[in-house]
This record gives C-alpha cells, sequence and structure tokens, in this order.
C-alpha cells in the first residue's frame, strides 16, 4: 500500500490537549477487541502498513497519527511531547468509545503506550512494546540536532527530506523500502512540516520516562524488539523484561530499530501468537 492509499484511509476526530482542540488522523478498520498501533519520531501510522491491517479480520485495528505527525494537526502552537501524546490517545479512545485495548507502540509510540498502561491499568489489556524509548535511553543525537533552533533556521525543505531520507535509508535493515521512506518522508516536506518536526524534537523529554515506574505495568507484556537495534539497543527491552512482572522479550533477528518494517512477517507472527494466547 503506497502513501496516498494509506492516508486516503483515515478518519479524523477532535481531540483536546492542555486546552488546545487538535485534528488527529487515525486508521481504523475491523470488528472486536480494539489493537492500537502507535508509531514514534519521526515516522507515522504508515509505518505499520505492513502489520496493522492483517489484524483486521479479528480486531478492531486503530493506528493514529500523532499530533504534530503525518495527517494530524500540524500547527505551530501546542505540546507535542509523550506526555501529551498521552493525553491525545486518550481523548481519541474515549471520543470512540473505548473501555480498554490491545497496545502497541514503537520508539516514542512505546514511552506512550507504557506511560499509559501506568497511569490507566484498567485499560490496557496487552502492552507490546517495541523498541521503545524507556528510562533515560533517549533522544538520541540526530533528534537532539533537530530540535536546536540553530539547526532548524539554517535548513530547508529539501535538506530536512534529504538528511531524514539518508537516516531511514541509513538504518532499515538490508535493502530500503522506496515506498516505505518515501511516505514517512513526504509528511515534512513543507515549511509547516519542518516546523512541526523540530517541534516535536524539541518535546523529546527524558523525564517523562523516568518518572514512570515500569513495574506498575499490570498488563500482559511482550517486548517485541529489532535485536540490532543502535538506538534503542535489546538491553533496554532486557531491563524492562526484569521490572515488568511477567514480561516476555522476543528479540527479532536481522532488524534494526524499524523493527516492523524490517520484519512484518515475523512481527505479525510473534504479536498474533501473543494475543492469542
Amino acid at each position: 500500500m503506497d502513501h496516498d492509499e494509506w492516508t486516503d484511509r483515515l478518519d479524523s476526530a477532535t481531540v483536546t490537549v492542555d486546552g488546545h482542540d487538535l485534528e488527529m488522523a487515525y486508521y481504523d478498520e475491523g470488528d472486536g477487541q480494539p489493537l492500537v498501533f502507535c508509531h514514534g519520531i519521526p515516522t507515522s501510522s504508515y509505518l505499520w502498513r505492513a502489520v496493522a491491517p492483517a489484524f483486521a479480520d479479528d480486531y478492531r485495528v486503530i493506528v493514529p497519527d500523532m499530533v504534530g505527525y503525518g495527517e494530524s494537526t500540524m500547527d505551530d502552537g501546542f505540546d507535542r511531547s509523550i506526555r501529551a501524546q498521552e493525553l491525545a490517545v486518550a481523548d481519541l479512545f474515549d471520543r470512540l468509545g473505548l473501555e480498554s485495548v490491545s497496545f502497541v507502540g514503537h520508539d516514542l509510540g512505546g514511552g506512550v503506550g507504557l506511560r499509559y498502561a501506568v497511569h490507566e491499568p484498567d485499560a490496557v489489556d496487552d502492552l507490546v512494546l517495541s523498541n521503545a524509548v524507556c528510562y533515560d535511553s533517549w533522544p538520541i543525537e540526530t533528534i537532539v540536532d533537530l530540535g536546536l533552533p540553530s539547526t532548524i533556521e539554517g535548513m530547508d525543505v529539501d535538506d530536512l527530506t534529504d538528511t531524514l531520507e539518508s537516516v531511514f535509508r541509513d538504518t532499515l535493515y538490508g535493502d530500503a523500502d522506496d515506498a516505505l521512506v518515501a511516505g514517512l518522508v513526504e509528511q515534512w516536506a513543507s515549511e509547516e512540516g519542518v516546523v512541526s518536526l523540530s517541534r516535536n524534537a524539541i518535546g523529546t523529554n527524558t523525564s517523562h520516562t523516568t518518572e514512570i515506574d515500569p513495574a506498575e505495568v499490570t498488563a500482559r507484556t511482550l517486548l517485541l524488539w529489532g535485536a540490532e537495534d543502535e538506538f534503542q539497543p535489546i538491553e533496554n527491552a532486557e531491563r524492562l523484561e526484569g521490572d515488568i512482572d511477567g514480561a516476555d522479550l522476543v528479540g527479532l533477528e536481522e532488524a534494526n530499530h524499524w523493527v516492523p518494517a524490517d520484519r512484518p512477517e515475523a512481527y505479525r507472527e510473534e504479536l498474533r501468537a501473543f494475543l492469542e494466547t
């Protein structure tokens, strides 16, 4: 599925965060237990294109674009931190009438899921964290640099999209999927996108993960990790496994940070096996 096909299938709802009404785009297909997939920085819901739709026959699959990303609101005037993203996602769940979910989070989206599972234990039945930000393991230098005013002021649209394309191509395992890279980069290809990504990067506050005690997670938990990640190494997953009671760790070889894209078939198989146990 190319990026245009994906975005054509997205719905939108107004969520409220810190008094701001923001449009949040999301994919919503299927019936049954809600199964949510949450992306990280600097991706979008499109990251899940080869994973999420495969579950729509058995689950209600919901894949949001976090605010400040993808087809969601990008204007310059609201918080995009993990704290704010948690509030946005929670409000989306309320507006969709979801009482509980199975939550799958990658990178920043994993940090959102971790916070939500701690703060709303009755609302998360299953928690799947993939190469998630946690503890004080982030942000990485590339994201820190994007959040510096001096960096973004000296960078035009072409500079930013070239940089992001290079990052994705260098860190996807094996040969990069051209359609995936183009779709993930396209969202930032405007002046508004440049500013939005900078604001997203500025909002990467490690306090929002260090203040969370993973031992408070009560949901069934799977740590489904790309084993060759240079950004969020598997040692972080091992630490989470020790802190979260009953958590299972599955490391996928031949997968870097972008594990849902690097190993989509294996990812689907491991996720389904966990959900159906």
